[in-house]
């Protein structure tokens, strides 16, 4: 556990070396701790929605092999549902974003590795059992998913390193704001990106409060209801259109299994219908995806359920 030795020692608190007159970029200091916490929330959550929808490809995966009683070699995993998650970058952000996905996904220690430049001041998750090293390539080759936590000058070369390994169905998760998303599919030769995009308002400098644990903030039900994509609370503002990547990536692991359109809408309403346990008290139905809510009403008329949806 990471402590602060300088807690509650007030004339070495940060403020305190700035002039007054700088008194007034304080707001700054909130808003990153606010950006830091909705980070590691939307990112908590694309895991947690991708390591439940693997667990169910894998289940009616067995269920229908069991019925047509095909026989086939499967890796002798105990998990071998579970999603591979690696975080390149070991600072702040990378830190913190860890400890909330072993917490609040859970993703196991063995299904999360870290590589950083500094390896050995990772000793807080190697006692977990997380293997942290400084091979970036290696790390793109291993995981489904893989989060961006570098600084922008950073970044191009990494991308150089880790554009050769990245399989066609990794998915690439960046906290780079500098970069933007075509650059950076330029810079990896790879589209399966997705990049959460974040405008700050008022309100976002007390608003997320000062536990600098952010596992421990996220249990605060304001915290949480503040982090709804589409919520105002805490002067940060979501673009929603990261809701719609999480479902194009949600659906791209669908088809990677050659999942008709008909079984991806049913395997999204299954996934989803556990968010919606309250839906029905009130007479009001919850409602299902349709074909066209991912793709034209024109194209949908006109397309077999039979057929992929890719994108």
């Amino acid at each position: 556990m990471e402590m602060d030795m300088l807690d509650n020692l007030e004339s070495l608190q940060f403020e305190q070396g700035m002039k007054e007159k700088d008194h007034g970029w304080m707001y700054l200091k909130g808003r990153y701790h606010g950006l830091t916490i909705k980070a590691c929330a939307h990112a908590t959550f694309f895991c947690k929605l991708l390591h439940h929808l693997r667990k169910l490809l894998h289940k009616k995966q067995t269920s229908r092999e069991a019925k047509i009683q095909v026989i086939r070699l499967l890796p002798s995993t105990p998990d071998e549902d579970g999603l591979n998650v690696g975080i390149i970058g070991g600072g702040h952000l990378g830190k913190q974003l860890a400890r909330v996905l072993l917490q609040l996904v859970p993703i196991p220690p063995e299904r999360l590795q870290i590589s950083t430049r500094r390896p050995e001041a990772l000793d807080e998750f190697q006692k977990l059992g997380i293997k942290c090293f400084y091979h970036n390539s290696y790390l793109a080759s291993w995981a489904n998913v893989i989060f961006l936590c570098c600084l922008p000058s950073q970044l191009p070369n990494i991308c150089v390193e880790i554009q050769a390994s990245l399989a066609k169905t990794c998915i690439v998760y960046s906290f780079v704001a500098a970069i933007p998303l075509l650059r950076l599919k330029n810079l990896l030769s790879h589209t399966n990106i997705l990049r959460p995009q974040y405008q700050c308002g008022e309100g976002s400098d007390n608003f997320w409060g000062s536990n600098k644990d952010i596992k421990d903030t996220l249990q605060d039900p304001v915290i949480l209801l503040a982090n709804c994509p589409y919520s105002p609370a805490g002067g940060i503002i979501l673009n929603t259109k990261w809701v719609d990547g999480i479902l194009y990536a949600a659906i791209n692991t669908c088809t990677t299994e050659d999942m008709a359109c008909s079984q991806v809408l049913n395997l999204l309403n299954e996934l989803f219908s556990v968010h919606f346990e309250d839906y029905g008290k009130d007479g009001v139905s919850c409602p299902n995806f349709q074909l066209r809510d991912f793709v034209s009403r024109v194209y949908a008329q006109s397309m077999s359920q039979q057929r992929t949806i890719v994108y």
